[in-house]
């Protein structure tokens, strides 16, 4: 059957209601990211607390998650952010997206807040409130298991330890790896006393025109497959990029006090530790490790993260302190973010050593930093400051804010340190959930070296091929917004996504055909390059409504005053009136005002939309 059903489940009350989603909406925001923002602007009062009842949480799949188009198995999770304040929105892969949409939902509204640990249970058509108090207290990797014992070939997307304990960058998880890290939607799964949704189905998807599909398929397999890049990911991973980064001087060390760390960390010196390399649901890629340690990855993210920015260069520590972040449910980003932060402050004496006889807080200490992992999951002693992410800086004094890497109060994913790529920091700075590297990722800024034709036939005319240039940087953040928004409301991962990390791969004339042969609905490139504009507005309107300013869009206080110290980045450091004046630009391009707002007749234009 054609799925285009979507349930709101109310956990105070017990109750489901399932409902069609309309055409018009299908065709405005596809699924996925768009979809979820969509609702979401329909549904969230102005002044909800995160954590409370109120807050409405969605798992919604991509439009294309599910059939065998390359790497199509993503879906998004949204709601207000605990970390953040503003909009939480989080992107994963593995298995759980598609069985949820061949269980027969595209989409589950989940609001209120059960009165017993419990867990949603979605079978062909119909879904269940269960009881999880069996479940409850279970790591990630537990639960799932346990869950498969009890129901058999399931799919689930579960939090952990710290998403029951309200942890503010708990993270929500399927399988051994995949993750939707980033603004602590684990911790909405706690608060509203929700462990998991499970899924199991039968039905299928339908396909519209099964025989061109199984051609448009085919060729874009064989043109991903062609990409060196690819070829590259199947074989090292995302680790490669630390290699990369790490050589320019783009790697954030030590709260970003340094922008570059040991090639210990480099890619091959993992490979010791692979078992071997797995998918997500229909990849073409294969670029997950699964180590020898029992667990996956880890991902560049996290070598950044979890090595370089904390001060440790063992590439086994640094797997081990990956998959215990996994296993506990804590998103690795801000887990490292967090603790460098601090280790920073207690370095400078920002904060009051006093506070913390039990730690002498450093850099380098891996029994350290596996401690504090540990207590920041279960909220014991100062893990139940740091389990606040940036809002603990009203316990560490308005001081500590000026060290803090952080943009709309999310401490930044991206490992890159943007001081020397200029694209790179209007993306962080602009991206609407805050210092992120998967909104707008302009990898081609730094990466390649591309002729100035190619990277202007991507992104348009003016397009500096300096990277420390502010020229026509906008150009490519506006670009890359677009393209990523669309890529994510259809379910496909971005590492095979055009201007991710090559100027080749699947960009809108795929879409557009495999949209035409999967689900029957015809696009032209202009209809799909606004519906990413759609999504990114109504993103804005939601923050906006949260509480958001011109101000927000900025970036730390060190990429400005304090330039890079080492290799080719050194001496950069951002711009603050070319910073604003490239923001200008940004907005006008957006089609907002000086201050980043909405007009308000295109704000009426989305509400109308149902």
């Amino acid at each position: 059957m054609t799925i285009n059903q979507y349930a709101i489940v109310n956990l105070s009350k017990g109750s489901v209601n399932i409902r069609e989603i309309p055409a018009n909406v299908i065709r405005s925001y596809l699924g996925g990211r768009g979809t979820n923002v969509y609702h979401l602007n329909k549904l969230l009062r102005k002044n909800v607390d995160p954590l409370s009842p109120e807050n409405v949480l969605i798992f919604g799949a991509g439009l294309l998650t599910g059939y065998l188009i390359p790497n199509a198995s993503r879906f998004n999770v949204t709601a207000k952010s605990p970390e953040s304040g503003f909009l939480g929105d989080t992107n994963c892969g593995g298995y759980f997206g598609p069985e949820m949409r061949y269980a027969g939902f595209d989409q589950i509204i989940i609001i209120g807040k059960a009165r017993k640990p419990s867990y949603i249970f979605l079978q062909d058509g119909s879904i269940e409130i269960r009881n999880a108090s069996d479940y409850w207290g279970l790591d990630t990797y537990n639960v799932q298991i346990e869950l498969r014992k009890d129901l058999g070939d399931v799919q689930a997307a579960v939090t952990g330890e710290a998403g029951e304990k309200l942890v503010r960058f708990a993270n929500i998880r399927n399988g051994v790896k995949n993750a939707g890290g980033r603004g602590g939607l684990g911790a909405v799964m706690g608060s509203k006393n929700l462990k998991a949704l499970v899924a199991y189905g039968t039905q299928g998807l339908d396909v519209a025109h099964p025989e061109q599909l199984l051609e448009v398929t085919k060729r874009a397999n064989e043109y991903v497959l062609n990409s060196k890049v690819i070829s590259v990911m199947g074989k090292l991973g995302s680790p490669y990029l630390y290699d990369v980064s790490n050589a320019l001087g783009a790697i954030r060390t030590k709260n970003s006090q340094l922008n570059a760390w040991s090639d210990s960390l480099n890619a091959e010196h993992f490979e010791e530790y692979v078992e071997k390399m797995v998918s997500c649901a229909s990849c073409v890629v294969h670029c997950r490790h699964r180590n020898t340690m029992d667990g996956e990855g880890p991902e560049y993210t996290t070598i950044g993260l979890l090595g370089a920015n904390v001060g440790i260069s063992d590439p086994k520590q640094v797997i081990e302190l990956n998959n215990l972040c996994n296993r506990l449910g804590l998103d690795t980003a801000s887990a490292g973010g967090i603790l460098a932060w601090v280790f920073e402050l207690y370095e400078k004496g920002i904060v009051d050593k006093a506070k913390f006889k039990e730690e002498k807080l450093e850099f380098e200490n891996f029994e350290l930093i596996k401690s504090l992992l540990e207590k920041t999951a279960r909220r014991e002693g100062l893990g139940d400051i740091l389990a606040e992410s940036s809002q603990a800086v009203k316990h560490f004094g308005p001081k500590s804010a000026d060290y803090l890497i952080a943009v709309k109060n999310l401490p930044q994913s991206d490992p890159h340190d943007v001081r020397y790529i200029k694209a790179f920091a209007l993306g962080i700075a602009t991206a609407s959930r805050g210092a992120d590297h998967l909104r707008s990722r302009p990898t081609l800024e730094i990466f390649l070296r591309l002729p100035q034709e190619v990277k202007e036939s991507i992104y348009g005319a003016g397009i500096s091929p300096d990277p420390t240039s502010y020229e026509g940087k906008e150009n490519t953040v506006f670009w890359s917004d677009n393209m990523y928004a669309v890529i994510d409301a259809v379910g496909i991962c971005k590492f095979i996504c055009h201007g991710f990390n090559s100027p080749h791969l699947i960009g809108y004339e795929h879409v557009k055909d495999f949209l035409d042969t999967a689900v029957g609905l015809k696009f032209d490139i202009q209809e799909l390059k606004e519906v990413g504009q759609r999504i990114i507005d109504t993103e804005r309107i939601l923050n906006l409504r949260f509480g958001l300013t011109r101000a927000d869009d900025s970036l730390p206080k060190r990429y400005f005053d304090d330039p890079a110290p080492l290799k080719t980045a050194e001496g950069h450091h951002v711009d603050r009136k070319q910073f604003q004046i490239m923001l200008d630009r940004y907005y006008t391009l957006r089609g907002w005002n000086e201050d980043g707002m909405v007009s308000e007749e295109r704000v009426n234009e989305l509400e109308a939309i149902e």
